[in-house]
Order: structure tokens, then sequence, then C-alpha cells
């Protein structure tokens, strides 16, 4: 292809994949007057984001992550309304049904503050009447946020959840008519507030250069119901590769081991453990910057102001700069659906209306944790300021664009570049490429280049740990234990050993210590 034809075409992609921003002007912010610190991040988060400061609303709410409905109901949900028609911000009217609810709406997002509250207590029902409900009627649990998407509604249950309509929508939330009596609802927010502070700042710079890195995902392979998470995440890494996204998935029940060496973790998605485990409990693991990074379990931000505690916490201590999560249980179904959220965030959308699209349910447990207006793949056609740590990911995409059916090119055009750059890290992304189109003989001899190329030990570990796992999902285990043995040697009582000791404890468990001998025991006269 002629380099003008070429350039061309990636303008032309540019055009084709830019995305509108929301209107700062429709934005509202909410923080507590109870938390000097959340209004200090609400006019921190205005200057950086152009919303007007007539847009920002203090609200006299408890100083705590859980409160009761009733505080809910007096402290947010009715002194929002009448700040809402006093500046006529909305008009009401009435639908056949005789609910009160917005027909015109000038706001469409609202943004808490750190220092917000975020769940909504259960509100015990007598037992009789909870007998007769389906399960999820029992509960009136809710995430502060996923309750303020439908506040302007009047006189809706508070039992169960509410269908959403911008449910697999793909179009900007303010074009839906349908939608005006609707809020999309995100939230700054985090363990302290320099890591709130942080996701608006790490959003912004991101955008500036584009999210660029390595993409982790992690099957549970639960099977039963539980498929169709792991199918998500499938779907995940199906649409990582045609988009020039190199992707590792961990395609074991085990979930990543602890000291497992991954490198430039821009994308993280994974299931279904309770507590933070892995490479993340790693005292120097962090994200690359802007990075999203989202672990389904039901409590996921049951407590996300503890950096120890479950894992919205945990995660954004790391340095992610987006998650979403759940405040109480809100069962697989009526979560976000982690293939729409990624596919809106790839297809450019910002990061609160790919959030919302992937959510069937309002009403209901979910938050979205991250600066809403961010735009993390606003750059995957290339464009933006070339830092030189994401050179080698701006290469791997240009390839998969520009020859994205081609297989044989893109595999020639990245090994000229290995051997030119000598950069080992072709080689290992080729080897994932192949291990994703089950080319199993490809795969190895890449990921053998890549061993032999690379010179930092945890790089070395984590190649290692790529074959293991390919032999042993060939049913190879023999070569699977030998790779693994060769690459602890030296190693034996370093922390990077012990991702190698746990696989191979995996695939050949030592055997249980001898029970203790039993003491006699002596008759009583």
């Amino acid at each position: 292809m002629p380099p003008r034809i070429f350039l061309l075409l990636v303008a032309f992609s540019s055009i084709l994949q830019a995305k509108p921003s929301i209107d700062p002007t429709s934005v509202v912010i909410l923080y507590n007057t109870n938390n000097p610190e959340s209004s200090k991040l609400a006019f921190y988060y205005a200057k950086q984001r152009f919303i007007p400061h007539e847009n920002i609303v203090g609200l006299d709410t408890p100083n705590k992550g859980h409160i009761s409905r009733a505080e809910y109901i007096s402290t947010i949900q009715d002194p929002l309304r009448r700040h809402f028609q006093t500046n006529r911000w909305w008009q009401l009217g009435k639908t056949k049904d005789g609910f009160t609810l917005p027909v015109g709406n000038k706001k469409r997002l609202l943004v808490c503050m750190y220092g917000m509250p975020y769940g909504i207590r259960n509100q015990a029902i007598p037992k009789e009447q909870s007998e007769k409900m389906h399960i999820t009627q029992r509960a009136n649990s809710a995430a502060v946020d996923s309750e303020l998407a439908v506040f302007g509604v009047q006189g809706l249950p508070i039992q169960g959840p509410l269908p959403n309509k911008y449910f697999k929508k793909n179009s900007e939330f303010s074009t839906l008519r349908e939608l005006v009596p609707y809020f999309m609802v995100g939230r700054i927010d985090g363990p302290d507030f320099a890591t709130s502070k942080r996701l608006i700042d790490d959003a912004v710079a991101t955008e500036k250069q584009g999210l660029w890195g390595m993409s982790y995902l992690d099957l549970a392979l639960k099977g039963g119901a539980y498929k169709v998470g792991d199918d998500w995440i499938k779907k995940i890494d199906e649409l990582n590769w045609q988009k020039g996204i190199p992707t590792t998935i961990d395609k074991n029940k085990q979930t990543y081991l602890t000291n497992y060496p991954m490198r430039d973790v821009s994308l993280y998605y994974g299931w279904y453990t309770g507590a933070v485990n892995g490479p993340f409990l790693n005292p120097d693991f962090k994200f690359k910057r802007g990075a999203v990074a989202i672990h389904l379990h039901s409590f996921s931000a049951n407590d996300l102001r503890n950096k120890k505690a479950k894992w919205v916490g945990p995660i954004l201590s790391k340095g992610a700069a987006a998650t979403v999560g759940n405040v109480y249980e809100p069962y697989l179904q009526m979560t976000h659906h982690f293939d729409i959220l990624h596919d809106r965030l790839v297809e450019g959308f910002t990061f609160i209306e790919a959030a919302t699209m992937s959510i069937p349910v309002l009403s209901w447990q979910n938050l979205a944790i991250g600066d809403p207006l961010y735009q993390p793949f606003k750059r995957l056609d290339g464009s933006g300021v070339i830092e030189d740590q994401d050179k080698l990911y701006r290469s791997v995409n240009l390839a998969f664009r520009a020859w994205k059916f081609d297989s044989d090119r893109i595999t020639q055009k990245l090994t000229t570049a290995a051997i030119q750059k000598s950069d080992a890290s072709y080689y290992e992304i080729l080897g994932l490429w192949q291990l994703h189109r089950d080319d199993i003989k490809e795969a190895t001899s890449q990921f053998y280049s890549a061993m032999n190329k690379y010179k930092n030990s945890s790089d070395k570990v984590r190649i290692a740990l790529h074959l293991a796992n390919l032999y042993r999902a060939e049913k190879k285990k023999n070569l699977a234990i030998g790779i693994l043995q060769e690459a602890l040697i030296g190693r034996e009582n370093h922390p990077s050993g012990k991702p190698i000791i746990a696989m191979l404890n995996i695939l050949n468990p030592p055997p249980p210590p001898p029970a203790e001998p039993r003491k006699k025991q002596t008759s009583k006269k």
C-alpha cells in the first residue's frame, strides 16, 4: 500500500472513530457538605472539565459510606429534586399511570464526589411478605448512584431492580428521547482524597496520548449458570486482537498467581474471588496510568474506601483510573456486562456511557468509579501525543489496523520490528497472537525466541509461565514441569520464583505432610 494512501486511511479512520464527549453544561457535581475534601474535589473536577460552578451541588448528608433508605430520601433524593425544580433544570409531567417524571431535562450526568455515601442499607420487610416475592424483589438495598439514575421519577417501588432503557444501546445518551427522565451517574471516589483526585488527573492526562499497554484477562471456569461471565471475557479477548491490543488470557481455574510478572497493565478484566489476590498483592505492582481494571464479585465495592478490602479499593490504590463494582449482591446477569462495557470503550465512548450501556438494570447495586468523562481509547486511531513507552503498543496496533485480515503479514512485520529494534516484546506479543489463533507450533517458537532475547528476570519468568500454560493445555504436563523447573533455578528463594513454585504445585502437588502418630491413651483407674 503506498504510504500516502495508508496515511489517508489512518486519518479517515480517526474521523470515523471520534466520539463527542458529554456537554459539560449538562453535568451536575454532587458533594457532601460535611466533608471538606468532598467540596475541594468537586471544585477541582469542575475546573479540570470546564463544568460551570452553578452545576456544583452540596448536600447535607451523613459522612459515611452506607446510609439508611430514610437518610437517602431526606438528605440526597428530596433536596436534589428541589434543587432541580428551583433552578428549572427539568420540566415535570405525568404519565398515564400517574407517575411524575421529567419530560424535559437539561442535565444528563450526575457525578458523586469522594465523601458522598455510596450504599443504601437493606430495609427489613415482613417474612410472610418476602416469602411471596421473587428473590431479586426481596432486596431494597441499593447503590446510591443507581438510585440517583431514576431519582427524577416519583413513586417508584424500592423493592428490586428496574430495567435500564440504555442497556445495549450504541448512541450518545443525550440523543435518545426515551432517556429524558433518567440520568447517567458516575463517581469519583476511592480509599482517600489523593486517590480520588488522581482519577481525574490520570483521565485528563491519558486522553492526550491514549491508553496503550497489555490487557490481562482471567477466566473463572465455574461452568453452569456462571458460563456467561467467561463468555464476556472471551469476547473481550477477540475484540482486543481485532483492535491490535495485545492480550494475555488466563484459562486456568486459578486466578493469576501471586507475583505473576504482569507488565504495562492497561486493561484487566477478571473474576471470581471475593478478596484481592494474585499479582495485585505484590507491594511493587502498579497499573499503567489511565488503566481500566475490573474484577467481578458480588460485593466488590461494598467497602470501596478500604485499600485492602474486597476489590474496588485495592484496584484503585494500585493505580487504576476506572473500575466498576457492586455494593451488595447483584446476581450475575444484573452486573455490568463486561463485553458490552469494553466494546463501547474501544468505540470511543466515555467511561460513564460505556458503563451505563453495559448494565441491564437501574435502582440496583452497581457503581462506576472513575472520571465519567474519561475516554481511554480516544487515541486508538494512532493520534495524540506519542510517548516512548507507548511506541511498542502503537506499532502493534498499527500493524493490526493495516493488515487485520492477513496474519502472515502481521507476523512478518512484527518479526522485522523485533529484529530491527532488538526488542523481545514483539516475540512475546506474536506468541500470544499465535496462541489466540490456536497455532501452537508458531506460538511455541515465538515464546522461545522471546525467552532467549529477554534480559530481565521477570520477563523470563513470564515467558516460562506462558509456555507452561501452553503445554498444560496440550496435556503435556511433563514439558510444562520441565520448563518451570528450569526457570526456577536460582530463583528458589526469590519473590520471582513464587509463581513458578505455585504453578509447579498445581501441576505436581506435593505429598501431604505425614500424619502425627497418635498418642497412647492411658486408662483411668
